[in-house]
């Protein structure tokens, strides 16, 4: 549990602590996390960081933002997501069916067992990879310029306080301070 908020707290700090605009940075946030719904892992990073220069986002976050799918998320990510897809393109497919048929893709890992799925599978993979995506989008997007916006108010305000401290006193102020002891 410790090594997974040591995990959050990095990847909020590489969030807020980055160069650029809020929305800069939640664009590519948040078209790192299409990606990664939309795009087979193993290629995604391929596909998001020159998306990210085409639409003006942060290259870090493309890439991190593409880590929502992963070795371990992967698992449970895409057997719902092609569920989802195939309920979208109408397929009678069930959950035991998907995970029994993305078993071989996760032991092998290579893009013929991908394509050995069959067609269906595959639409209701991107189908439902276009949905996800979408959602994920919109409340990444959000989520992380709020995220940005509120840290960089935190740490002016800070600053400010800061600065006061250190602010020397005027010559009038250190009279006053002096004559009342």
């Amino acid at each position: 549990m410790k090594q997974l908020l040591r995990l959050v707290r990095y990847y909020y700090l590489k969030m807020v602590r980055e160069h650029g605009t809020p929305e800069y940075i939640a664009r590519g946030w948040a078209l790192g996390m299409a990606v990664g719904f939309v795009v087979p892992i193993g290629i995604q990073l391929v596909v998001a960081v020159p998306l990210s220069f085409v639409l003006r986002g942060s290259k870090i976050g493309a890439a991190l933002g593409t880590c929502i799918t992963n070795h371990f998320t992967v698992l449970v990510i895409y057997p719902v997501q092609c569920y989802l897809g195939n309920k979208i393109i109408g397929g009678d497919l069930s959950f035991a069916g998907i995970r029994a048929a993305l078993g071989d893709v996760f032991r092998e890992k290579t893009f013929d067992s991908l394509i050995a799925l069959g067609d269906h599978l595959l639409w209701s993979f991107f189908a439902g990879g276009i949905l996800l995506a979408a959602i994920a989008t919109l409340l990444t997007y959000w989520g992380v310029r709020r995220l940005v916006s509120t840290y960089r108010r935190i740490k002016e305000r800070k600053l400010k306080i800061r600065r006061r401290k250190l602010q020397p006193r005027s010559p009038a102020k250190q009279k006053d301070k002096g004559s009342s002891l």
